[in-house]
């Protein structure tokens, strides 16, 4: 079942979420229909958060950057209750959108490599370090699950300049690709 994506104005989006253990309804469900929206949607990855559910986990496929990141291929996770362990590396800057944010680009700037200790869909637990693309989503993904959204990197001048869209964004007045969930008001 593909969820509608959770836009900007939720205020699931902008709270932190829940840890969850294996005997979470209907996980293995729910990892499915996650996967099937990020797929649909044309995304990379997606946090549950950007689904209306507030707990602590978010799927990746990095193999889009295979060509440039040959280990990125066949590159499909899931995390659940991931917990940052380092940042490290030189901060580099790249363009990111988010399915929460439709319309919506911006360069960002983040560390190289991230370490992070989380749990797969078996709830084996890993500790591992991640760098490129892979280190960058699971950054961005991570952040979801804080309350946290990219726009949030951003200079207070280059906000105020994506105001107008960010309110049109909250208002349901986009069409993108993938269904979307606006905020009730």
């Amino acid at each position: 079942m593909k969820y509608p994506v959770t836009v900007y104005g939720d205020p699931i989006l902008r709270k932190r979420a829940e840890e969850i253990d294996q005997d979470y309804p209907n996980l293995k469900e729910v990892i499915e229909n996650m996967w099937e929206t990020m797929y649909y949607s044309d995304g990379v990855g997606l946090a549950a958060p950007q689904v209306g559910l507030s707990i602590r986990m978010f799927v990746i496929d990095a193999s889009s950057a295979a060509d440039e990141e040959p280990e990125l291929e066949n590159f499909q996770k899931v995390f659940i209750n991931p917990e940052i362990l380092d940042l490290e590396g030189e901060s580099w800057v790249m363009n990111e959108g988010c399915l929460s944010l439709p319309e919506i680009r911006e360069d960002v700037s983040r560390p190289d490599e991230v370490t992070l200790r989380y749990f797969d869909e078996n709830f084996e637990e890993h500790s591992e370090t991640f760098n490129g693309f892979a280190g960058r989503v699971i950054q961005h993904e991570y952040d979801h699950l804080e309350g946290k959204l990219f726009i949030d990197y951003l200079s207070p001048l280059r906000k105020r300049l994506l105001k107008s869209k960010l309110i049109s964004i909250s208002q349901g007045k986009v069409i993108p690709a993938y269904r979307i969930k606006v905020p009730v008001k």
